[in-house]
């Protein structure tokens, strides 16, 4: 496994994602943990809003019955979506980040977080509030790093204005198959839609900003369309990443990760498996080191051109 650093914490690139795991047992859970934990992973990803709160209960009796897990994890939530009424909408209100945090200590069963991130932008926020909410909670212990998902740079410069710490991670969606945030890097000047830069290049901020990326729906296409891996939408790519996968002795799930861990900066990939042999397989992406070859070719395989 491999590593950053962020905050003097030496954070492994593969993150664990804890999203399906509210219908496991927790000896499904524990036995996922230990996986991770053997293969070097020791960030886990959570949010307030995955299984409407049932899997952070689940984290959190596995935490209590097993204590000596607490201390060898980075542990990480979101907060800021909420779920009402059939529709779901977003709060960045100083009350409700503290609510929220409060919420997610009660069922993970543990006094603090290593990380809040803000789940989605909400239009609507204040940043003079949110750097409250995020004071408040550091000066009693209870968040120890705050980060955010799927903004964009001006976005996170809006929040910075008031809040004076660091940011140390950004959530965003990103896969071989799922690439507008590189996509306009490669087009610039040109009238075509790959030139659109629909994210203020967020890419590129982070990077300057020794912000993290984190990869979210890493071996998916589109907005929740599905897995690319077997699929025939995707042959192509399927075929390059096989082909790469044999040659280094891995899966072509590891070759996908590696795809995203070899873009430069601090990059770490959220994977969301409840397998433990993924899981095993996925970790050693970090065994792979693409050559700039293999990563345009995995890029234009995927259905992407390049000018």
């Amino acid at each position: 496994m491999r590593f950053i650093e962020s905050n003097g914490k030496k954070l492994s690139e593969v993150v664990l994602g804890i999203m399906r795991i509210d219908n496991m047992s927790e000896g499904e859970v524990l036995n996922l943990l230990n996986t991770a934990y053997e293969e070097g992973i020791n960030v886990i990803d959570s949010a307030d809003i995955y299984g409407r709160g049932q899997c952070e209960n689940i984290l959190g009796s596995v935490i209590k019955n097993n204590k000596a897990l607490r201390e060898k994890f980075f542990i990480q939530s979101k907060c800021g979506i909420r779920i009402e009424d059939g529709y779901n909408w977003f709060d960045f209100s100083k009350d409700y980040i503290i609510e929220s945090v409060d919420g997610i200590l009660k069922r993970m069963n543990t006094e603090y977080i290593d990380a809040l991130l803000l789940h989605r932008p909400d239009a609507l926020m204040e940043p003079e509030e949110i750097a409250e909410a995020f004071e408040t909670l550091e000066k009693a212990g209870k968040v120890r790093n705050f980060g955010v998902c799927n903004m964009n740079s001006s976005q996170i410069e809006y929040l910075k204005s008031c809040y004076k710490g660091n940011i140390i991670a950004n959530q965003l969606q990103l896969s071989c198959a799922f690439t507008p945030m590189i996509d306009a890097s490669f087009n610039v000047n040109m009238q075509n839609e790959a030139s659109c830069m629909k994210d203020d290049g967020v890419l590129n901020y982070c990077r300057m900003n020794d912000i993290i990326i984190q990869s979210w729906s890493s071996l998916q296409y589109g907005y929740f369309q599905g897995v690319f891996l077997d699929n025939e939408k995707y042959s192509k790519l399927n075929e390059v990443l096989n082909r790469i996968a044999e040659e280094q002795d891995v899966t072509k799930s590891a070759i996908a990760i590696a795809w995203i861990l070899r873009i430069p900066g601090k990059v770490q990939s959220v994977i969301g498996t409840t397998k433990d042999y993924r899981v095993r397989e996925i970790a050693r992406a970090c065994d792979v080191e693409l050559t700039k070859k293999q990563w345009y070719e995995i890029y234009a395989a995927a259905g992407n051109r390049l000018p």
